[in-house]
């Protein structure tokens, strides 16, 4: 045991020293003991053995009520199944022995393993049943601990505030019997401290027991526990994590199965994206709780262990992949590299008669090359003069749309005032024709044709293109004798750089909640995104680029 402490007063010390190296020691022996774990569960079900043959033996009622009393004890946070088989036997023997103590005591227990195997009613009745003015001071304690225990297991998984009152209620009433010196009273002053956020006071508390050579393994444990509880919630993650995992080794060296540490690992690793270990941690947890029968942690781990079993399988599933993959790559590349080595080899033969070869082209090779650059020259002329041509006729376009929009503005404005001036000269007929939109619609309507099919001449693939950025099923159809849609229109004045909302509207004489709506439409069917749409859009219509 002093080996253990001064090997954990070491490591807690150094953590801010060789954090690196004390972390990878502790997993290390974390990893060790899970690996082992059916090891200490051997030496434990050897000490068993050992005292169920006893049992065997003939005893008198008392002698076996002691003996179940010690298998209760070993079994208790190992296999509650077994623990309650002999606390059972205890309930019986005990009617008939004298001592009414030995009644309440298996009571006591009995109703402590039901609450651990979830069976709440039942644990709950027992301890209703119990009259406390009768008990002795070591039967207060426990059943006030009991008690206590009876509330954490069942508030696990049905959270209330009630519940949380009356662990409180009854540790104050344990504390007041036990004594200050003792770890228990240490360890309960600590919890309560837990309870109302005073985590200094707490730690100062559970720090003075965990360096204690004479505290017991399980005690030992529990302080690990609790000082890794509070670490965390000080956010200390580092040291937190370093007193679960010497908790969780303590646990398993003593073949605890009712553990909450190595759960609380998992979680942790789980949400740093640390798969491996988590699934690791999990499953050890899951089997230990559901061997133990812990219903409240079988069906805390149960729910997580399904969530980080699913990752740990799609991470598994990647990398068995990436395994494929690789092994794949290396066959093709070691292909490549036995074709290439042969190819080499050939080319070594040849290099001679191809130096004589080079040598005779090379003069060629430079008439070739002044021919080339000259070629190459007057190409990049021809590139500028067809990006001037294009320049040239997108604001060709732009500006005849824009006359043709501002006479049509004009013609407008010019029949309103008609209309006023004949409304007040009371020229009835007159007004009647200058009432009617035909004018302004068929000027409209022959602007937006001509405009179509200038854009069509200068853009020829642009409906096909378009429809090329849209996802199938949603391209659009031309009716016979259309050349361009409202949709399509809208997009060709962009293509020309008209990329405000307002001028477009006012060309089109649509409102700005139409032109937005036409453009949500277009790009909802699109399964690129805004960006990618802009830049292909302006690629589209031209014999000279691809989308």
């Amino acid at each position: 045991m002093f080996k253990k402490v001064l090997y954990s007063l070491i490591l807690i010390s150094c953590i801010n020293i060789c954090s690196g190296n004390v972390k990878d020691s502790l997993r290390l022996k974390l990893d060790f003991a899970i690996q082992h774990k059916a090891d200490y569960a051997a030496l434990k079900d050897k000490r068993t053995s050992k005292i169920r043959k006893a049992i065997k033996e003939k005893n008198s009622p008392e002698a076996e009520y002691l003996l179940n009393q010690k298998l209760y004890t070993e079994y208790r946070k190992y296999k509650i199944d077994s623990a309650l088989y002999f606390i059972t036997k205890n309930v019986k023997l005990s009617d008939s022995l004298k001592q009414s103590s030995f009644k309440t005591d298996a009571v006591l227990q009995l109703a402590n393993l039901y609450s651990a195997s979830g069976r709440f009613l039942e644990s709950e009745k027992l301890l209703k049943s119990i009259d406390t003015e009768t008990l002795s001071n070591n039967q207060k304690k426990t059943y006030l601990e009991f008690y206590i225990e009876f509330f954490e297991h069942y508030a696990t998984n049905n959270p209330s505030k009630y519940y949380n009152e009356q662990i409180g209620i009854y540790r104050d009433s344990l504390l007041a019997i036990l004594d200050p010196q003792s770890s228990e009273y240490k360890v309960n002053l600590a919890l309560r401290s837990i309870d109302n956020k005073d985590y200094a006071a707490a730690k100062k508390n559970l720090e003075d027991l965990f360096y204690n050579q004479e505290l017991k393994k399980s005690q030992y444990a529990m302080c690990a526990y609790l000082l890794g509880n509070i670490s965390m919630r000080n956010k200390k993650y580092e040291q937190g994590i370093d007193y679960y995992t010497l908790a969780a080794i303590t646990d398993i060296e003593t073949a605890t199965k009712d553990q909450g540490a190595i759960q609380n690992l998992a979680i942790y690793n789980y949400y740093n994206d640390k798969i491996d270990l988590a699934y690791k941690y999990a499953k050890s947890a899951l089997e230990d709780a559901v061997f133990c029968n812990v219903k409240f942690r079988t069906l805390m781990m149960s729910e997580f262990y399904s969530i980080i079993n699913a990752a740990y399988q799609k991470k598994a599933e990647k990398n068995k992949k990436q395994l494929q993959i690789y092994i794949v790559s290396v066959s093709v590349l070691s292909c490549f590299l036995i074709v290439l080595i042969f190819y080499v080899y050939r080319q070594m033969r040849r290099l001679s008669r191809i130096k004589k070869e080079l040598s005779e082209s090379a003069q060629e090779l430079q008439e070739l090359n002044s021919e080339f650059q000259a070629a190459n020259d007057q190409l990049k002329v021809f590139n500028e003069q067809l990006n001037e041509s294009n320049n040239i006729k997108e604001e060709y376009i732009a500006q005849f749309f824009d006359i043709c929009s501002s006479y049509i503005n004009k013609m407008e404005d010019y029949r309103i005032k008609l209309y006023k001036k004949a409304i007040s000269r009371q020229f009835v007929d007159l007004t009647n024709v200058l009432k009617s939109n035909d004018i302004i619609d068929q000027e409209l309507y022959d602007l937006y044709r001509k405009f179509d099919a200038v854009f069509i001449k200068l853009y020829p693939e642009f409906t096909t293109d378009f429809n090329a950025l849209l996802a199938e099923g949603e391209k659009i159809t031309l009716k016979e004798g259309e050349i361009l849609t409202t949709e399509l229109r809208i997009f060709a004045l962009e293509r020309l750089g008209i990329k405000d909302s307002e001028k477009i509207a006012s060309f089109l004489r649509l409102s700005m909640s139409t032109i937005y709506n036409y453009r949500t439409k277009i790009r909802n069917k699109t399964t690129y995104s805004k960006e990618e749409f802009t830049k292909k859009l302006e690629k589209t219509g031209s014999r000279f680029h691809s989308l």
